[in-house]
C-alpha cells in the first residue's frame, strides 16, 4: 500500500541503509538491488506489516434466534474478543451498536465481553438483516458482524390452564369449597380441562363428595370455579386432607400448580350425637348424594319443614325421613339425570351377571353401570341443574345433549357399535339390549336420526338415537325398581352393590325381591328406611 523508490550507496562495508514511511496499514513488500558493470543481482523479500498501534478485535453474532415474529421481541447477542492479545481475551465495557428492523439500541458488554440487547419488530413476516457494530476506541480497532433473522407469522402465546394456588381450606359442615383455575396466553378461542378429586386422609365416603367433571373456558374468559361438596361429620379427627389435579385439556397446556390441595378442618367442638341426626345435615346431605350439589335454599327449606313439622313426635318424624329420604330418588333432577345414566348404560351394553346366595346361589342379571361410572356421568348431566330455578330445562338439555354426544364416542362404545353398522342394525342392536320390542313407530324414530345414510358414522345422530332408546317409556317403567335398588347403595353407601362388606348381590337380591314384591312400595318394602338406619350409612358421619 506504500508504494516508494530510493536509492542509497553502499558505504565502506558494503551497506546500504533505507528510511521510508508508512502511509497507509497493511503489508508491504521490500526489495533490494545493485547493478554492477552489466550485472543486477536483487535480495530476498522482507516483508513490512504497518499497523496504527491499536488492537485487532473480533466481534461475533449468536446464531440463535434463527427466526422471531412481528412485534413479539427478541434479543440479539454479541461478543467481542480482543484477537490482538495472547491468548485472545473478551472485552469488557465496550458499547456495541446493535440494528434491526428499522430498530437499534446501544448496550455495552459485560465481563465476559457479551452484550445483549431487546427489539421489538414492528414489520411485516420476512428475511432482515441484523448487526451489530463496535466503533472501535483509541486502544482498539474497530469491528462488525451481521445474520439474518427470519421473522415468521406471530405465534400467539400459548394457553395455559392451573389452579390459583396450591391450598385451599374449609371448616367442616355439610358446604363447599370454591376451587378456582385460571386460564392465561392466547384467549381468543375456547378451551376445556378435566379435573378429578382423590383421597389422602380424607374419604370420599365421609368427608367430601367426589368431584369429576369438565370445565369449559368461553373465548376471552380467564378463571373458573368450580364447588367441591363437603360433608358433616360428628368424629373428632382433626384435619383431613384431599387432592384436586388437572387433566386432558383441550386448547390449552396444564401449567403448575397442576394439583391443589384440599384441607377439612375439623369443628371446633363436635356435637355429641351423629350429625345425621340433625335434620338440616340430613336434607343437606341428601342433596350432596343424590343430586351432587349444595341445596338451594328454598328446596332446604322445604324438605327440612317436612320433618321439624312433626315436633318431637318420632314415629312422625321417621317415616318422614323415609318419605323425605325416597323423595330425592323419585325427583325429576334425579329421575333425568342418574335414572338416564343408569338407562344409557344398559342401553349401550346391556346388563351384567352377578352372583347370589339368595335361595340358594345363582345368578343374576344386574345394572352393568359401576358407581364410579354412575357419579362422574350423573355429575356431567346435573352440572348447573337447579329444577324450578328460571332455565333449568334449557340447562338440562344441552347437558343431556353434550353428554350423549361424548358417551357416543368413547372407544368402549364405538367398539360395541361399529360405524360400518346400518341405521336399522344400529337401533336393532340398542333394543335388543334392553329386551324389549319396540313398536314401529319408535323404532322408526331412532332409525330416522341418521337420515338416508347407509352407514352410522354420523356422531351426531349416533348419540340421538342412543337416547331415543333409552328414553323409551317402556325401559323407563321396567328399570325403575331395579335403580331404586342400586342407588340405595350409590347414594347412601357410596359403593357397588357387591364391593366390602359385601361380596356379591345377595344383598342387592334381596332387597330387590321385597320391592317387587310390593310393587315398588318403598314404605311396605322398608327398603329405605333399612338403609338410613343401617350402621353402615350412619357410620358415614359419626360413631
Amino acid at each position: 500500500p506504500n508504494l516508494q523508490t530510493l536509492l542509497e550507496r553502499a558505504d565502506a562495508n558494503g551497506q546500504a541503509k533505507f528510511t521510508f514511511a508508512g502511509t497507509f496499514t497493511g503489508i508491504d513488500a521490500v526489495v533490494a538491488s545493485v547493478t554492477l558493470g552489466s550485472q543486477t543481482v536483487t535480495s530476498n523479500v522482507a516483508r513490512v506489516n504497518w499497523t496504527d498501534g491499536k488492537h485487532k478485535t473480533f466481534l461475533s453474532m449468536n446464531l440463535s434466534p434463527a427466526s422471531g415474529a412481528p412485534n413479539v421481541p427478541l434479543t440479539l447477542t454479541a461478543t467481542l474478543i480482543d484477537v490482538s492479545a495472547s491468548p485472545p481475551v473478551q472485552l469488557s465495557g465496550a458499547p456495541i451498536n446493535f440494528a434491526f428492523a428499522g430498530n437499534a439500541c446501544v448496550t455495552t458488554t459485560n465481563a465476559a465481553g457479551t452484550a445483549s440487547c431487546s427489539i421489538s419488530p414492528n414489520v411485516s413476516p420476512g428475511s432482515y438483516p441484523s448487526t451489530a457494530t463496535f466503533a472501535g476506541t483509541a486502544a482498539f480497532l474497530a469491528s462488525s458482524a451481521s445474520r439474518t433473522i427470519d421473522l415468521l407469522t406471530a405465534v400467539p402465546n400459548p394457553t395455559i390452564v392451573q389452579f390459583s394456588s396450591t391450598n385451599y381450606s374449609v371448616v367442616e359442615a355439610c358446604t363447599t369449597v370454591m376451587i378456582t383455575v385460571n386460564r392465561t396466553g392466547d384467549l381468543s378461542g375456547g378451551s376445556s380441562v378435566d379435573f378429578f378429586t382423590s383421597d389422602v386422609t380424607a374419604s370420599e365416603r365421609r368427608d367430601y363428595v367426589t368431584a369429576i367433571g369438565t370445565l369449559t373456558f368461553a373465548p376471552g374468559e380467564t378463571s373458573k370455579s368450580l364447588a367441591v361438596l363437603i360433608n358433616d361429620d360428628s368424629y373428632v379427627n382433626g384435619s383431613r386432607t384431599f387432592t384436586i389435579s388437572l387433566r386432558n385439556p383441550s386448547f390449552a397446556t396444564i401449567a403448575a400448580p397442576t394439583t391443589a390441595t384440599v384441607t377439612i378442618m375439623d369443628n371446633a367442638t363436635e356435637p355429641s350425637t351423629n350429625v345425621i341426626d340433625d335434620t338440616q345435615d340430613f336434607v343437606c346431605q341428601h342433596y350432596h348424594d343424590f343430586l351432587n350439589r349444595q341445596p338451594d335454599a328454598s328446596g332446604l327449606a322445604f324438605w327440612a319443614n317436612q320433618i321439624t313439622s312433626c315436633g318431637n313426635d318420632q314415629s312422625c318424624i321417621q317415616a318422614k325421613r323415609i318419605n323425605v329420604s325416597a323423595a330425592f330418588f323419585l325427583s325429576i333432577e334425579f329421575q333425568e339425570t342418574g335414572y338416564l345414566v343408569e338407562r344409557i348404560y344398559k342401553t349401550a351394553y346391556g346388563d351384567a351377571n352377578g352372583t347370589s346366595t339368595l335361595g340358594g346361589a345363582h345368578q343374576l342379571s344386574v345394572p352393568i353401570v359401576r358407581y364410579s361410572e354412575f357419579l362422574l356421568d350423573t355429575q356431567k348431566i346435573g352440572q348447573g341443574v337447579v329444577v324450578l330455578q328460571p332455565g333449568w330445562e334449557i340447562v338440562l338439555e344441552n347437558n343431556k345433549q353434550a353428554f350423549t354426544l361424548e358417551f357416543a364416542q368413547r372407544s368402549r362404545f364405538t367398539s360395541a357399535f361399529p360405524t360400518s353398522m346400518t341405521p336399522a342394525q344400529f337401533v336393532d342392536a340398542l333394543f335388543a339390549n334392553i329386551h324389549i320390542t319396540p313398536s314401529a313407530a319408535d323404532r322408526n324414530k331412532a332409525i330416522a336420526e341418521f337420515g338416508s345414510a347407509t352407514t352410522t358414522f354420523d356422531g351426531a345422530a349416533r348419540a340421538r338415537a342412543l337416547r331415543d332408546v333409552a328414553e323409551n317409556p317402556i325401559l323407563s317403567q321396567q328399570e325403575l325398581n331395579r335403580v331404586f335398588v342400586l342407588a340405595q347403595y350409590f347414594d347412601y353407601l357410596r359403593r357397588n352393590p357387591n364391593t366390602t362388606p359385601d361380596s356379591d348381590y345377595t344383598g342387592y337380591d334381596f332387597w330387590l325381591a321385597k320391592l317387587n314384591q310390593f310393587n315398588g312400595n318403598f314404605v311396605n318394602a322398608e327398603m329405605v328406611k333399612a338403609f338410613i338406619t343401617s350402621t353402615e350409612y350412619r357410620q358415614r358421619f359419626g360413631p
